[in-house]
């Protein structure tokens, strides 16, 4: 059997000599930047032990921090299942073998991947502040989802519509061999292959879903580069503030990215096949007796 194919031949003994020599140089760089960054900080007094001893309060937690990250979580998670059920639909219908809606769903694809998502907010937040479509207390809220859903929802349509088309075409011929209709075959055998194989562009989609929640700060969401700010202007510590901020950042994409780590890995080991068992339209092979 022939080994994995590869886009690139492999790097050579001077090639990998060459790779280490820059990783090196690249490492001197960034500690030298690093360093020149401390040492500014440390002369404007960034660096004080006041600048951050109110991060070991409860009452800065309670106030400011915590409940910035519940307004982060909370837009993260609403977004990433409405998008991803967005998805869904926008993806199947970009391989529906109906034009009309084929069309429809590419060019709604096509025009919420061009539009920036910060524009998406905005234009929702005037919508439903002019029209008093959602109360005070949840307009922001839902101008973050509604732009957040509407642009991660075209990726990940586009996304499995990459994944499906990439599959080898026999998987689509094998279901419809057995009796499977084109819509059957792509729900049974096609999506769940493309599923599993997109997954990690998954992960990395939903990782931009909870740091994209911090443009809700421009509508006012109380999220956590919003409650950054609030911090830096009652203790006068902006940079400490950003900076425990992007760590509970870092934080949350890590676990995030552990999560679906796990949950590939279980799919993986489960596999799929390329028909659904107890389907009443598979082929059962017919067992005949043998001669004695």
């Amino acid at each position: 059997m022939s080994g994995p194919a590869q886009l690139f031949d492999a790097v050579g003994p001077r090639g990998r000599a060459r790779q280490r020599i820059f990783g090196v140089v690249a490492s001197v760089i960034a500690l030298t930047l690093g360093g020149f960054a401390l040492i500014r900080l440390g002369e404007k007094g960034n660096l004080a032990p006041e600048k951050w001893s109110p991060f070991a309060t409860s009452v800065l937690w309670q106030e400011y921090l915590l409940p910035g990250l519940v307004g982060t979580i909370r837009a993260a998670i609403i977004s990433v299942v409405l998008a991803t059920t967005l998805g869904l639909l926008l993806g199947v219908g970009r391989l529906s073998t109906l034009p009309p809606l084929r069309w429809l769903s590419s060019v709604l694809v096509e025009f919420f991947r061009a539009v920036p998502v910060l524009m998406m907010m905005l234009f929702a937040f005037a919508v439903f502040s002019f029209n008093r479509v959602f109360p005070s207390e949840y307009l922001s809220l839902a101008a973050v989802v509604t732009g957040l859903t509407l642009y991660n929802g075209a990726v990940i349509a586009e996304l499995l519509r990459a994944g499906v088309q990439n599959l080898p075409s026999g998987q689509r011929e094998a279901g419809l061999s057995v009796g499977l209709t084109p819509a059957q075959a792509l729900r049974h055998v096609q999506l769940p292959q493309a599923l599993t194989a997109m997954l990690p562009a998954l992960v990395s989609q939903l990782v931009v879903v909870l740091k994209d929640s911090a443009l809700g700060y421009v509508i006012t969401y109380e999220e956590l580069l919003n409650k950054a700010t609030q911090i830096g202007t009652a203790y006068a510590n902006v940079v400490p503030a950003l900076t425990v901020v992007a760590l509970l950042f870092i934080l949350l994409n890590a676990a995030l990215t552990m999560l679906a780590g796990r949950v590939e890995r279980r799919l993986l080991r489960r596999g799929h096949t390329s028909a659904i068992l107890g389907d009443p339209t598979r082929v059962q092979p017919t067992m005949e007796p043998a001669d004695p």
